[in-house]
């Protein structure tokens, strides 16, 4: 808060006027006037002599101002060369190998902030007076990434863009990036931001490969796989002072500017835009150097790191060229890019790409555009399906771009990806997922037919354990994240759990905090008074025990294909039990027919502090006979049907496509049509795929009434009584396949006068610096039970809202402020209505409706869950189909009128 002799300061607007705009002339006027004084002077002292032209004037005898003209108009008559030599460049055999381009940037150069009576022979750190608040790359600006890829060519484009490169230093420009985020950022149709994306990776796979991997990082906001440890570690503060350092604004204006717009990145724009003059002529950022950047920012440490990041960023600013350069590595450094490039996408753009383009060195096959463009629409989708399963399974497997990317540039899409990027000791593989069950008599229907296992499901932290030959040990969470400092006593025990014959193995399990005399369960929040770091054996006072449950690898072979009692059976007969602290989990073999033992063994889970039980089918099973009507339509993932899901916006009404793997539904609850055919359930390991081949029912799912887990994404002024908090409050469920959330419903009931107060300083923002949003990261990485304390420590401190809607929410209301999601709401409802206005589930039910709820009811904060597993469009899609066919259709009403009157 400023003094108060700052604030009289500030308010006395009577008696200093503002300081009026000042330009370039008022810049060297004093010098004149002293520079006339001078000369008036010598001119009394000495006789005169013949003036010589100003352009025969030695340069140290020049002004500041005629050098800096001087040197200006050097500078234009050597771009103008440049130009002239890219476009006419000369022949190769001219070219000597020490041969420098004129005009070209000396990579060792270090440019500074330049005195002004530098001669103007000296190019290091040279003082120009150009504008660059407007300045963009006019060849990148013109390529229409977001054409169809079957009629984008990059070839057309990539002759002007490496003669544009050359000129700047060789690799591809940060602009063309740039270029590539404004129109994804300006879509919300997954089709057109998969084109775009696949658009861009083509130009940079034929015209600059080695550009291409860090591209992927950047695009997909991230610098390095969740295993490796590298956070930025920026807050707010930095990219305030660089911006107010580069762009020269004060304290006041910065606030304004982020009070007006909300978003650090347009912040930033604002900002470049008032920037007249620079001191430095620019240098062009590459893809490669914002990259690097940023890992020399995560890697700086110690004494005077600090120091080292804010000079970082300073540059990435002072280079970017125009306000929307700014506006992206404003964002990046903020790891809050959002432009829609999820995993999934990425995959996607990856796979097409390398099935349309190669490297100039590289001779794998292409598919024909020519050819393609000719194929039906369900024809085309099945020409990406089988790259797009490829690449994800590579993904899933070794699930870092720094392994795929180079396999993909040397041998495109093939099944020796496949081979290549296979699992690895030491390196983790995405967790199998298991589908969500409201209760043990769905479970029992879906799985009819079938022999499966049922599993206690333990209070605890999923753990991924890896072990080579030489017993060095490796544990992950389910975010992939390291954790092998964290549990020291696993980590000696691991080795010595093999059994006669095993030399290495990644076996999955769950850690639980248990009494070490007598075994007994711990819950988890004892787990969490663990210590995290430095954690030494002889000073724990929490012990933990590991229940295994799966197998993936053993002895240099993957198991992953193998059935789950195969690979059960292997676990438990090749590793050897330590009692309270290794063994296996508690589990019965069952069948649809034994619902009373299945029920008692429910029962007796519960009864033992865990939160319910998994089951998971025991064999590969494809003809497996078709349940009723009525529970298949509970069973979402049940059913095929052909051709990806793509929601779309246009001119505000929001349309989507034929859902993928999802029942269609007609609007009338009558006519609904039973499924073509059922998907088999396999027995195998399926990484970062949620199959009902494995299924969990926990104690809360089980309660007489339906609740949603939604995420709150905005609200609404409150009226009244509730005019200083925030009411109604509009909540969204997850597309899982998108990324986005789509809104579902407006809350306004189940909140006391105590919660309205505590959400309103949650989600407020009086601070004048950008907010750092590495809160939201950290909650989106938290583990399923992990951290539950530790991710709200930071509740005071933020507090993120914008006053622009996200393009990751899909809404077309206008709500007075945006959440930045993060938080997990438990809420009940009446019943699922059709609606017009609200986007969830939109293709999942209806082609041009989505689904709404009925008399929301807010119960609580779910503080054990993070966004990533709030309740998604396909979960709430088969809650509506499970209520259609329980009721007739007559009794079954819209209610969007209703909720309409209810809150407006």
């Amino acid at each position: 808060m400023p003094s108060p002799s700052k604030k009289r300061k500030l308010n006395n607007d009577g008696k200093q006027p503002p300081l009026p705009s000042r330009g370039l002339e008022y810049f060297f006027s004093k010098q004149k006037q002293n520079g006339a004084t001078q000369q008036q002077q010598q001119q009394q002292q000495q006789p005169p002599i013949d003036q010589p032209d100003d352009d025969a004037r030695p340069d140290h005898e020049l002004t500041d101002e005629e050098l800096a003209r001087k040197l200006q108009a050097q500078w234009d008559q050597e771009d103008a060369q440049r130009a002239r030599d890219a476009a006419n460049p000369p022949p190769e055999s001219s070219k000597g190998p020490g041969a420098v381009a004129k005009g070209s940037i000396d990579p060792e150069e270090k440019p500074q902030h330049a005195p002004i009576t530098l001669s103007a022979q000296d190019k290091k750190g040279t003082l120009s007076l150009q504008s660059i608040a407007t300045s963009f790359d006019t060849v990148s600006e013109s390529i229409p990434f977001d054409e169809s890829p079957l009629t984008f060519e990059p070839s057309k484009y990539m002759r002007s863009l490496q003669d544009h490169w050359r000129s700047e230093g060789g690799d591809a420009s940060y602009a063309l990036l740039t270029r590539c985020f404004i129109l994804i950022n300006s879509t919300s149709s997954r089709i057109k931001i998969v084109d775009t994306l696949v658009n861009c990776l083509r130009v940079l796979i034929e015209t600059d490969p080695s550009s291409l991997l860090p591209a992927v990082w950047l695009a997909t906001n991230s610098i390095s796989p969740p295993y490796i440890s590298m956070e930025l570690g920026l807050g707010g503060s930095a990219i305030s002072k660089a911006l107010k350092q580069v762009c020269g604004l004060d304290q006041r204006s910065l606030k304004a500017i982020f009070d007006k717009h909300g978003d650090a990145g347009d912040v930033a724009f604002e900002a470049k835009k008032k920037q007249s003059f620079t001191l430095r002529k620019p240098k062009p950022l590459t893809i490669k150097s914002v990259y690097q950047s940023l890992v020399k920012i995560a890697t700086s440490q110690g004494q005077g790191s600090a120091e080292v990041k804010q000079r970082i960023v300073d540059r990435l600013l002072q280079d970017a060229r125009g306000g929307e350069e700014s506006r992206y590595v404003v964002r990046t450094l903020c790891q809050h890019l959002r432009i829609g490039a999820v995993k999934t996408t990425m995959l996607i753009a990856l796979s097409r790409a390398f099935l349309l383009s190669r490297p100039a060195d590289a001779d794998f096959p292409l598919r024909s555009t020519v050819e393609l463009s000719k194929l039906k629409k369900d024809e085309l989708a099945e020409v990406w399906s089988r790259p797009e399963e490829i690449v994800k399974a590579c993904f899933a497997r070794r699930p870092n771009y720094n392994d795929l990317v180079p396999i993909l540039l040397e041998t495109g899409v093939c099944d020796e990806l496949l081979m290549r990027c296979g699992l690895t000791i030491h390196i983790p593989l995405r967790p199998m997922l298991g589908s969500i069950t409201r209760d043990l008599s769905e479970m029992l229907t879906k799985l009819q037919g079938r022999d499966f296992a049922c599993e206690y499901k333990y209070d605890g932290q999923r753990a991924q354990v890896h072990c080579d030959e030489n017993g060095k040990v490796s544990i992950f969470s389910r975010h992939l994240e390291v954790m092998t400092d964290k549990y020291p006593d696993l980590v000696e025990l691991v080795p010595k759990i093999r059994g006669e014959g095993v030399t290495s193995f990644i076996m999955e399990g769950e850690v639980v905090a248990v009494d070490q005399q007598t075994g007994e369960l711990k819950n988890f929040q004892t787990l969490t008074n663990r210590a995290r770091k430095d954690v030494v054996i002889g000073e724990i006072t929490i012990s933990v025990c590991l229940f295994a449950f799966d197998l993936m690898y053993l002895n240099g072979q993957p198991l992953l294909d193998r059935p789950f009692r195969e690979r059960r059976d292997m676990l438990k007969s090749l590793f050897v039990e330590v009692p309270h602290h290794f063994t296996w989990v508690k589990n019965m073999d069952a069948t649809s027919q034994d619902s009373e033992t299945v029920l008692e063994f429910f029962k007796s889970a519960t009864g033992s502090k865990c939160e319910g039980i998994m089951v998971k089918i025991l064999d590969n099973l494809l003809d497996a006979p078709v349940p009723p009507v009525n529970a298949q339509e509970g069973a979402q993932e049940d059913v095929v049907t052909s051709g990806p899901s793509a929601p779309s916006k246009s001119n505000g009404r929001i349309t989507k496509g034929k859902g993928k793997g999802k029942a269609k539904a007609s609007e009338s609850a009558g006519e609904k049509k039973p499924p073509s055919r059922r998907k088999p359930l396999l027995a195998t390991y399926e990484p970062d795929k949620r199959l009902d081949s494995w299924l969990k029912v926990k104690k809360d799912y089980s309660a007489s009434f339906d609740t949603l887990d939604l995420i709150p994404v905005a609200a609404w002024h409150g009226s009244g009584r509730k005019a200083k908090w925030w009411s109604p409050i509009l909540l969204a469920v997850r597309n899982e396949e998108t990324g986005t959330l789509e809104a579902v419903c407006k809350c306004m009931s189940g909140f006391t006068d105590a919660f309205y107060k505590a959400n309103r300083k949650f989600y407020d923002n009086e601070s004048g610096e950008i907010e750092d949003v590495g809160h939201e990261v950290a909650r989106n990485n938290a583990d399923d039970n992990e951290d539950k304390n530790s991710c709200h420590q930071g509740e005071g401190k933020y507090k993120n809202t914008r006053k622009t809607q996200p393009g990751f929410v899909e809404y077309s209301g206008h709500p007075d402020v945006w959440f930045e999601p993060q938080e997990v709401w438990e809420m009940a409802f009446a019943d699922i209505t059709l609606s017009p206005t609200y986007t969830a589930a939109i293709g999942l039910v209806s082609q041009d409706r989505g689904l709404s709820l009925r008399f929301p009811r807010f119960l609580r904060k779910r503080e054990d869950k993070s966004i990533e597993e709030a309740s998604t469009n396909e979960f709430l899609a088969g809650l509506w189909r499970k209520q259609e066919a329980k009721a007739p259709a007559a009794t079954v009403k819209e209610a969007d009128e209703e909720e309409e009157d209810l809150y407006n």
